[in-house]
């Protein structure tokens, strides 16, 4: 959780580097970015728990509440990234392209992180790993074309 705060600030440090100012629309980036990591580093995680724990990491909760908790750890940050996709929308700052986009984009993602609170396999983690390194661009291209 502490890396996910400066993990998102270059959203921020390039609206400001750009407008001179930070305003509400940055801080939406910042919080698409932070809540992203999340899920994206939980995916990670569990592919990874033998190796973390190999090497004395503790990146995942540990014992036999391993699993529930790992998955509401990916999860609820799930639902706050998507909640805060739909952001500038609500803001009026968006329109019909960006909010087709992210609710398909976002339904995607969630159905991945559905997979991994459910089956908690490597498989599903991976799936989700993929899922993330390509929502985070594909809701930041929408939200481009939605101003051409």
């Amino acid at each position: 959780m502490v890396g996910a705060f400066p993990g998102a600030a270059p959203p921020l440090i390039g609206w400001a580097a750009g407008s001179g100012t930070l305003s509400l629309e940055a801080w939406v980036l910042y919080g698409l970015v932070f809540l992203w990591q999340f899920p994206h580093f939980m995916a990670i995680a569990w592919m990874y728990r033998e190796d973390y724990g190999r090497a004395g990491y503790l990146v995942l909760p540990y014992g036999e509440r391993r699993n529930s908790l790992t998955g509401l750890q990916a999860v609820l940050p799930s639902f706050g990234l998507v909640a805060m996709s739909f952001a500038p929308m609500l803001l009026g700052k968006k329109g019909l392209v960006y909010t087709a986009g992210t609710f398909f984009f976002s339904s995607c993602f969630l159905y991945y992180e559905a997979q991994v609170a459910i089956r908690k396999t490597n498989d599903a983690a991976r799936r989700l790993l993929l899922a993330s390194i390509l929502y985070l661009p594909a809701v930041f291209v929408v939200m481009v074309l939605d101003r051409i």
